[in-house]
């Protein structure tokens, strides 16, 4: 926890303090003094000051956590750039008067209200509390949960309860010095653009805390504060059996197949054992060491299931004494979802995210196709970003569904789902490469408890009713619909301005004409055939050079498409200074020299970054 308050008054303390003189800064750090009242935080600040050290007091105070993919996230110290007790308060006055200006009924808030929790990260209860003080002092309802609870039932929670938005304290599979908010509206899923752009002039707005946003005695015997978790637990786990057919169950209580799993020391375990309680699924076998939630998260240098099988050394370990091949994990926040198979070989595979949307979208047909039934597939669609596999356009012309591509984050992906599904679609899921998962609308983000359960039913059923593994099955998936091949990775620089430099040297390629793209690789071995620029809004795939994908000019994203098929996506994150990409091969479904199409993807993946990336 951190520290209680002082007793100093920020402006005693101002007196005792020789600043840098430098005006913008100096007004930055009086604004700290005057508005913090955590101890611990005000101490880093005046040290920084006994220390003359400026420049990393302008880097705290002089910068503002802003949203990304992924909501605010950042490391937990003082600094307007941090998380801490006086962001947390400043976020939810901006928040709270955000949601004032659009309910100005005070029924509908005291009624609806928000709903507000936490995951098992350091300080994660303490922010809960300081938000909910400041909704409480609006005279907003507040479903506050007094424990850690799963992200997913952030989202579910406002769909559930009816609520005006809802908060989620998590820095999902971030480090362990780091906390952050995720931002749900009242559809349920986060916050989306513009949405975000006025919620942040609305904190802006509301920098000054209001002496009543500290004092946490209104949460106390308050009547607009209740605690959701007895009602979402039950209402969710109750949501989640109505995507499984009576079939599916009843294969899952006939088979012996065995799951290791492992929450990565988050807040999974319970509810894993309850989803698979509810699917009538063998009981998982947990990996002890990282079983309860630990914010210290000892046994992994990094908490995320996303790269490698570095996180999943005592699980594999665990399978192969418990003489199990299949292991799932979830992240600390329990929304993603990985997955690793005992390969015929004796070697653990652990599926790729773009595997994993095969596997699922193939899983997410079936199921619809046996808990249907009429099904209607002309009405149903798939949803997946830009970064991810295109299995699903593969599987999309082949079966006669729909298939929708969003920008990069669940955030696009929830919104565009529960956009279609307002018209009368059937949303069969929304995925992306980043391990996440939606099968429902009802849970409108990634939901890695609920594709957990799906996982465990699909091999279940695989390995009764066909013999197969979820490797086979992948081959198998290929085979029908086309190898597809795909490679993730980033390129690291030291500041947002060299990425920027980077891809607008991609836009000026042809003799420093500006908007003039690369046109081959290799000496004119592969031609690019479209380009799509997602910055400024051009996309030569259609007629009139314009994008059908929002553009948003503060975040470089650029992709060319080649005349092999060949698709090479750059992002630059919104989290640090670097610069991803995505690229993938596919073949046909005749093609069947799958080491070839691998080949040429690599050499050509290769080209691009040599050829198109250049140094500042």
């Amino acid at each position: 926890m951190l520290a209680p308050n002082i007793p100093t008054t920020g402006a005693e303390l101002l007196d005792t303090l020789n600043l840098s003189g430098e005006e913008d800064l100096d007004q930055q750090i009086r604004n700290w003094i005057l508005w913090d009242r955590n101890a611990a935080t005000i101490q880093q600040v005046v040290e920084a000051i006994k220390d003359k050290d400026w420049e990393a007091l302008r880097v705290r105070l002089c910068h503002r956590c802003g949203f990304g993919s992924g909501g605010m996230r950042s490391g937990m110290r003082a600094g307007f750039d941090s998380i801490n007790d006086l962001v947390t308060i400043q976020m939810a006055q901006g928040l709270s008067n955000y949601l004032l200006d659009l309910y100005p009924s005070v029924k509908k808030r005291t009624t609806q209200g928000v709903i507000i929790g936490h995951d098992a990260r350091y300080n994660g209860k303490r922010f809960t509390q300081l938000i909910s003080a400041v909704f409480l002092n609006s005279n907003f309802r507040v479903y506050l949960f007094n424990r850690t609870v799963p992200t997913p039932f952030i989202a579910f929670g406002v769909v559930h309860l009816k609520c005006l938005a809802g908060v989620a304290v998590t820095a999902s599979h971030n480090p362990k010095t780091d906390n952050g908010f995720k931002i749900y509206l009242d559809n349920g899923a986060a916050i989306l653009t513009p949405n975000d752009s006025h919620l942040q002039a609305s904190i802006l707005r509301h920098l000054e805390p209001l002496p009543s946003s500290w004092d946490l005695s209104v949460l106390d015997d308050n009547p607009l504060l209740s605690e959701p978790f007895r009602e979402v637990y039950a209402a969710y786990f109750e949501q989640m059996k109505t995507l499984l057919p009576l079939t599916f169950i009843e294969t899952n209580e006939c088979s012996q197949l065995r799951f290791v799993y492992t929450p990565l020391h988050g807040v999974g375990f319970h509810y894993i054992r309850e989803a698979f309680y509810q699917a009538r699924l063998k009981p998982v076998i947990v990996v002890l060491q990282q079983k309860d939630p630990d914010p210290e998260f000892p046994t992994v240098h990094f908490p995320s299931p996303l790269d490698g099988l570095g996180c999943l050394n005592l699980a594999m370990k665990k399978a192969e004494e418990e003489h199990c091949t299949i292991i799932l994990a979830n992240d600390p926040d329990a929304d993603r979802l990985a997955v690793a198979e005992l390969d015929p070989k004796g070697r653990w595979k652990k599926f790729t995210g773009d595997e994993l949307v095969a596997l699922l979208g193939w899983w997410a047909l079936e199921n619809y196709r046996t808990r249907t039934s009429k099904p209607n597939l002309s009405n149903c669609v798939m949803i997946s970003s830009v970064g991810s596999s295109k299995i699903l356009s593969a599987m999309a012309r082949a079966e006669g569904f729909t298939f929708v591509e969003t920008l990069v984050g669940f955030k696009w992906l929830a919104n565009k789902a529960l956009e279609l599904s307002a018209i009368g679609k059937t949303i069969l899921i929304a995925c992306e490469e980043p391990i996440g998962f939606m099968l429902d609308v009802q849970v409108p983000d990634k939901d890695g408890i609920s594709a957990a359960c799906q996982v465990a039913t699909m091999a279940c059923y695989l390995r009764s009713t066909r013999n197969l593994t979820l490797i086979e099955k992948l081959r198998e998936i290929y085979d029908t619909y086309g190898f597809h091949c795909s490679i993730v990775n980033s390129i690291p620089f030291n500041n947002t301005d060299e990425i920027a430099a980077v891809c607008d040297h991609m836009r000026s390629f042809q003799d420093n004409v500006y908007g003039t793209y690369p046109k081959c690789i290799l000496n004119g071995e592969f031609e690019v055939r479209y380009v799509r620029d997602l910055t400024l809004g051009v996309d030569t795939a259609y007629a009139d050079n314009k994008p059908r994908l929002r553009v948003s000019p503060s975040r470089q994203l650029i992709t060319f498409t080649f005349n092999n098929g060949m698709i090479f996506t750059f992002r630059s994150s919104s989290t640090e200074p670097r610069l991803r990409y995505y690229a993938e091969m596919f073949g046909l479904p005749e093609e069947k020299d799958w080491d070839l199409v691998q080949e040429t993807l690599h050499r050509m993946a290769d080209a691009v970054i040599t050829e198109f990336v250049k140094s500042p």
